[in-house]
């Protein structure tokens, strides 16, 4: 059997209706740890949206992980230890160890904003993938290219 697993978060429209959370305690509507439902090993993934004007609420900082913020829709602003930017989408944000971070949807926003954090800790990752082998002989599953 092979080692993959599938999972549907649903189309971005639907990302609000999710009430989720890492903790009970601080669950929200909008936030769904998808890393939670799958068997992760080295990354985790939350899909997050937010109604114009709706904040964090809170700061947080990791000492291990670093993540990574993939705006997809709406529009808002991220505070990145002393700075704040603005965020939209294509907006992609790294936020590495010990860097405080909140985030908050535009006030005068039209629709939700929404995004995805993957989080990543332990080895550092080479700039070029040393572990990949391709096999460029290997029929394509769909069939041949017309």
């Amino acid at each position: 059997m092979s080692d993959y697993e599938i999972t549907e978060i649903g189309g971005l429209d639907a990302w609000r209706d999710h009430f989720g959370g890492f903790a009970p305690a601080r669950s929200r509507d909008g936030r769904r740890v998808v890393d939670h439902e799958l068997t992760m090993q080295f990354i985790g993934m939350t899909a997050n949206a937010l109604l114009p004007g709706e904040e964090a609420g809170y700061w947080h900082t990791h000492t291990r992980v670093e993540e990574l913020y993939v705006f997809l829709e709406g529009r808002g602003q991220m505070g990145l230890d002393g700075d704040v930017v603005d965020v939209g989408p294509g907006s992609v944000v790294r936020v590495g160890q010990n860097v405080w971070r909140t985030w908050r949807a535009d006030p005068e926003g039209t629709g939700e904003l929404r995004w995805l954090c993957i989080r990543a800790g332990g080895e550092a990752l080479p700039h070029l993938p040393d572990d990949a082998s391709r096999d460029t002989d290997r029929p394509m599953p769909w069939g041949p290219s017309a």
